[in-house]
């Protein structure tokens, strides 16, 4: 999953993500332990924590590379000439996309409950869904600018509509224990929320 993430990464820190995200979507979020980790790949454990300090900064990484990756889709679409419709499916595409990938992505960004006491995680994971939130508002507000969406709704509102399906979508994936084709599945779904959202 994180074979294309930015130069900032080391060979050796990518190496150990991939890997902890195979941990995840074998054992859950509690399999990873850092133990568990220097097992699995091959090496010590002192070797691990000469690239991470912890099980939480390993964490921290899958997070920051996910918000990295999704500001850039929104944005993406932000800036492109599409109406507004074209967009938030290109968006749900394009996240079914990336959870299809990487399926153990869900238990991570959608675990805040878990992270309650990790204050650093917890906010993470809350930018990450407020800079989303944020985004789609504005794709949505141009959207009814240009009269291609209900404007007797607030953009805000429609915002928690879209993005809440998507969410509750893929966990319903996640936790089926990926019983269906999420991407071809999702077309359909997507479709579905055309028809709910359209004038």
């Amino acid at each position: 999953m994180l074979k294309q993430t930015d130069s900032k990464m080391s060979d050796r820190q990518k190496e150990i993500i991939d890997v902890s995200l195979q941990l995840i979507a074998e054992d859950g979020i509690q399999g990873l332990t850092i133990k568990n980790l220097a097992k699995k790949i091959g090496f010590s454990e002192s070797a691990i924590y000469r690239h991470f300090e912890s099980k939480i900064q390993i964490l921290i990484a899958i997070l920051d590379f996910f918000k990295e990756h999704t500001q850039q889709l929104f944005a993406d679409q932000l800036n492109k000439n599409d109406n507004a419709i074209v967009k938030i499916k290109h968006l749900y595409f394009n996240q079914f996309k990336i959870f299809t990938q990487s399926p153990s992505l869900v238990a991570v960004v959608f675990s805040e409950e878990l992270f309650q006491n990790e204050n650093i995680l917890a906010g993470k994971v809350s930018e990450i869904m407020n800079t989303n939130f944020e985004m789609m508002t504005q794709i949505i507000q141009a959207g009814q600018d240009a009269g291609e969406l209900p404007t007797d709704i607030e953009a805000s509102h429609l915002s928690l509509v879209v993005l809440g399906s998507l969410r509750l979508y893929v966990k319903q994936w996640h936790l089926s224990d990926y019983a269906f084709n999420l991407t071809e599945k999702g077309k359909a779904f997507s479709n579905s929320i055309e028809k709910l959202i359209s004038k």
